[in-house]
């Protein structure tokens, strides 16, 4: 049967105050966040993928919700809220550098149920933004201790703009770590976490929490992907960059489409919550072909994650 996915975080608008040659401002909106564009991407991989979230019945909630639908993502009905939909808004400088205005919340409803999925996916704002970042540990552990329990990914995608008390950050991120089957994030989030580690010792420590596979992202150099017996390095493809909004999640996004093809081929989810099922071979299938996802995305503007059809030859 089709594995089934479900993505648990913030949606948002990102809005670009950007002006023009004459010095007007001009604002463009699109949809983002980090777990909206996780689900996005593996949706359009050909992934049955939910997604609980908080979105406003406001234009910008409608806005983020015909994206969605788009690609043939599932809303949780849980997800739409009164409260207005939450928003980022880059204002770009002179010399082309952006100043951000954050107008965000989070929450989740108490007695939540969730829908049945193979692998949950959580991260980014979402985790560590109170009140929801609270209750999104609490269903994380919960889900991690059920008898049949799901492949658990969390890709933190720090935002040290937002979340500024390292001590805070580091411990929500060590206690969503211990519960984590496949836990991705980039080199910049890995030096942030643990500043006096090379990011190969940083591995080491997040693998020693319990993930059995972590992945991280190095931009135009590839990834490491490393579990407590394997490492691999695999290199990026090259090509011309527009920008790399949206390249991380691209990532996350392929790297759970693999997870997702494993629990198709038959492979026991335990082999994967058990860090059997990866092995060198599979650490470079899973790596080469996120890679190839994100330098896809990283290729044309904007948060514009592949077709399936265009990563398979």
């Amino acid at each position: 049967m089709p594995a089934t996915v479900l993505a648990i975080g913030e949606s948002l608008v990102d809005v670009v105050d950007a002006p023009d040659s004459q010095g007007s401002p001009i604002f463009v909106e699109h949809p983002g966040g980090s777990p909206m564009n996780i689900a996005y991407g593996a949706a359009r991989l050909g992934l049955a993928v939910s997604l609980l979230t908080a979105l406003g019945r406001d234009a910008r909630g409608g806005s983020i919700v015909e994206h969605l639908e788009s690609a043939g993502v599932v809303i949780a009905p849980a997800s739409i809220r009164d409260s207005e939909t939450s928003s980022a808004t880059a204002h770009v400088q002179p010399d082309g550098s952006a100043l951000y205005d954050f107008d965000l919340r989070w929450s989740l409803p108490e007695d939540l149920e969730l829908p049945d999925a193979d692998i949950v996916h959580v991260g980014s704002i979402a985790a560590f933004l109170e009140p929801g970042g609270s209750s999104v540990l609490a269903i994380v552990r919960r889900l991690a201790a059920s008898e049949n329990a799901p492949v658990i990914t969390f890709d933190p995608n720090m935002r040290p703009t937002i979340v500024t008390d390292h001590a805070v950050a580091l411990e929500r991120f060590e206690e969503l770590a211990c519960a984590t089957t496949v836990l991705k994030l980039s080199d910049e989030d890995a030096v942030w976490l643990y500043p006096e580690a090379t990011v190969d010792e940083a591995i080491d420590r997040i693998l020693a929490l319990g993930p059995k596979l972590v992945a991280v992202t190095r931009g135009g150099e590839g990834a490491v992907l490393a579990t407590r017996n394997e490492r691999r390095s695999v290199a990026g493809p090259r090509v011309e960059v527009a920008d790399t909004i949206g390249a991380g999640d691209s990532f996350m996004s392929a790297l759970i489409f693999q997870l997702a093809g494993m629990l198709e081929e038959g492979v026991p989810a335990a082999a994967l919550r058990e860090g059997s099922a990866f092995d060198a071979q599979r650490l470079a299938t899973i790596g080469e072909f996120a890679v190839r996802c994100a330098a896809i995305t990283v290729s044309r503007a904007g948060a514009n994650p592949p077709l399936l059809a265009e990563v398979t030859p």
